[in-house]
């Protein structure tokens, strides 16, 4: 839900789309429920999230080797 707000903070949704796709989550039991949200819905989350970068954060090479990190 984080990121669809901060969608609706910068004005990629609008509230109606907002709060649909909140309403949509909040009633999905599963990632694969979340999948069937309607195509009108799907295609405003990608062009918010194209706009913000999204895809390149999560295909975005680990910094300075972080993936070498060892935690003990």
């Amino acid at each position: 839900m984080k990121t669809i707000d901060e969608m609706l903070n910068l004005d990629l949704l609008t509230p109606e789309q907002h709060r649909q796709i909140g309403d949509w989550i909040a009633r999905a039991n599963s990632p694969e429920d979340i999948l069937k949200m309607p195509a009108p819905l799907w295609q405003a989350v990608e062009r918010a999230s194209e706009v913000m970068g999204i895809d390149q954060d999560l295909t975005r090479p680990p910094l300075l080797g972080a993936g070498d990190t060892v935690f003990t």
